[in-house]
């Protein structure tokens, strides 16, 4: 009998696993048919990319609000979860702040839909933005101090600041085929550098 609960447990602990890695793969099948399609997709086509039975996005996800919302946030973990690895790998803090600026308009111009989405819901919506601001506001600053300390970028530069001038700056991307917001976003990365000695 005292053989039985470890296997037990460790049978249990399988199922998780293999409902979280479910649950992974449906968040990224969806978010890929959430750019290309919208957000009212057939869910049949996400379980279909997803290779995972349509009863499986119910059991995680009940209502498509729930799947939107669920995908929101794993692309926002995705991009909080890049911070430090930038920091740690890129030639100067200045490039890992750039580079996550690349990653975070990506999720702009790629995932505004999903907030559209949510916005009838005003409760959600107003909860996942205020998650949203927790999780990635910490990051920028950590990145905004490490290009300060090294003395890439002068001081006083706000995250919340540089976070909402750069998403006023994505706004209509999906409008206007001439419109390309990266340009101006370079711009306004080239002058938070402090100037170099000749």
């Amino acid at each position: 009998m005292a053989t039985e609960g470890p296997a037990g447990e460790s049978s249990s602990r399988g199922k998780r696993a293999d409902a979280q890695r479910n649950r992974q793969t449906v968040l990224t099948a969806a978010a890929e048919v959430f750019v290309t399609s919208g957000v009212d997709a057939p869910i049949r086509r996400i379980a279909a990319e997803a290779g995972v039975g349509m009863a499986t996005i119910y059991r995680h996800f009940p209502t498509r609000a729930d799947l939107v919302t669920a995908v929101y946030q794993h692309q926002i973990e995705a991009c909080v979860e890049a911070g430090p690895s930038l920091l740690a790998g890129a030639d100067s803090p200045f490039d890992a702040l750039r580079q996550w600026i690349d990653l975070f308009v990506d999720f702009l111009v790629t995932k505004h839909g999903l907030a559209d989405a949510l916005q009838s819901d005003s409760d959600r919506f107003a909860a996942l933005h205020a998650y949203f601001l927790d999780r990635l506001l910490p990051v920028c600053a950590q990145l905004l101090d490490a290009a300060v300390e090294a003395g890439d970028i002068r001081p006083g530069t706000e995250p919340y600041e540089l976070m909402r001038g750069i998403g006023n700056l994505c706004v209509g991307y999906d409008n206007d085929p001439r419109y390309d917001p990266r340009r101006l976003i370079a711009l306004l990365l080239q002058g938070l550098q402090r100037p170099r000695a000749v």
